[in-house]
């Protein structure tokens, strides 16, 4: 999929801050004239949104692979009908999750095949792969007690045991060190406003480059 605008992702496990971040990362850069879409995985999209109220519901029993192959259906979904018209726009689109996290949790959470995985999200997102991935790290414990405290309670994948986020921990960590050009790991440890200055910096860079790349094709 070609595109002319920007693709920026949010990963990391469950509590790390990643929509708060997405938030004022959005703000910032419509205060600097940017077109921004913000958007979230799995949802979106109306058929997407409707998907993730069934991956999400605490009382819902889902295989591992029926789960997975919900959120391609979602991705394919969310990819062709909103990301994509989004990007050729030119606008900077902010998600929060895309095929990073189906890799840490199906992937490495459930156990399910790293390379089928992989090769499946690229048919589900069309070939789309962000611009930049920004990793919020956070322990699982410290990340599940702030869902607690923001939210009163869990979702289905928030109420799984702490082994099971555990491995998704390690799984993230994995994939931000195979791809660290495009990922950029961030401490969730810190305060919000030093998370967010270090976004911030690494977003500029990255609007800067492509700049520049634009004026000499």
């Amino acid at each position: 999929m070609t595109k002319k605008g920007l693709f920026i992702t949010f990963e990391g496990p469950d509590g790390s801050g990643k929509t708060t971040q997405a938030l004022l990362l959005i703000s910032s850069l419509k205060k600097a004239g940017y077109p921004v879409l913000h958007t979230r995985e799995p949802g979106g999209e109306p058929v997407a949104e409707k998907i993730r109220a069934l991956l999400l519901a605490p009382h819902n029993r889902i295989t591992p692979v029926a789960e997975l192959l919900l959120y391609w259906a979602a991705r394919s979904q969310h990819v062709q009908g909103v990301i994509g018209p989004a990007l050729d726009r030119g606008a900077v689109v902010v998600c929060e999750r895309f095929g990073d996290a189906t890799m840490a949790y199906q992937g490495y959470g459930r156990g399910l095949d790293l390379s089928w995985i992989k090769k499946m999200n690229t048919l589900a997102a069309a070939g789309l792969v962000p611009d930049i991935t920004i990793l919020l790290d956070i322990a699982p414990r410290r990340g599940l007690k702030k869902v607690m405290e923001a939210k009163g309670c869990k979702d289905r994948f928030e109420q799984e045991h702490l082994a099971f986020h555990q491995k998704v921990r390690r799984g993230y960590l994995a994939i931000g060190r195979q791809e660290p050009r495009r990922i950029k790991i961030i401490s969730g440890n810190k305060s919000i406003k030093t998370i967010q200055q270090k976004i911030e910096k690494l977003v500029r860079l990255k609007l800067a480059y492509d700049s520049k790349r634009d004026h000499r094709t």
